[in-house]
């Protein structure tokens, strides 16, 4: 098994950092190079307690699947993800935001995982997943810092939840959506 911890300072408030670490919109943005896509589970906008996502997305050449719940959550300090399904044996990563006495954030990322495959999958743990999804973390990290520090415009949709309405004709979802912060 594998540990990552990062630190980044973040010049906004913590609240807002949370939310942005949730949000499947801007996890979507930070990995365009991987063209990873939220196929299931919740899609859009702000993910929340006990929810899911299956990303999918190509990593090392192959088109991979992974299923994520959000089993711990205390808003704004902490939520955790865990792997259900993936290639991975197994994948924790749990996300802390801690005030600092300016009004700043620091976001603390602890991320455990461990590769299959035994002692073939302690190699690729130590000569490749390691440095990969350290960067993979940093890279996503330096996004949410950006966005968290910029103007209302550019954070606020990011933090938003879309409601399905539905339209009362027919009790079908409504083409409509209403936004909860």
């Amino acid at each position: 098994m594998q540990l990552i911890q990062l630190e980044t300072k973040i010049a906004a408030p913590p609240e807002r950092c949370f939310l942005l670490s949730l949000s499947i919109d801007l996890h979507k943005e930070s990995t365009a190079q991987t063209s990873e896509r939220a196929i299931a589970g919740v899609t859009h906008g702000v993910i929340g307690p006990n929810e899911t996502v299956t990303w999918q997305g190509r990593h090392f050449g192959f088109m991979l699947t992974q299923e994520t719940l959000i089993s711990k959550y205390s808003r704004p300090h902490h939520f955790q993800d865990i792997m259900l399904r993936g290639m991975f044996k197994s994948f924790e990563h749990d996300h802390y935001f801690d005030e600092l006495p300016d009004g700043t954030t620091l976001m603390r990322d602890e991320l455990r995982f461990a590769a299959p495959l035994g002692p073939l999958g302690w190699i690729a743990e130590f000569l490749v997943l390691n440095r990969y999804l350290t960067g993979f973390l940093i890279e996503r990290n330096q996004l949410i810092k950006t966005v968290a520090e910029s103007p209302e415009a550019r954070w606020l949709p990011y933090t938003m939840t879309p409601l399905m309405t539905m339209d009362s004709s027919d009790c079908q979802p409504s083409t409509e959506s209403i936004y909860l912060v």
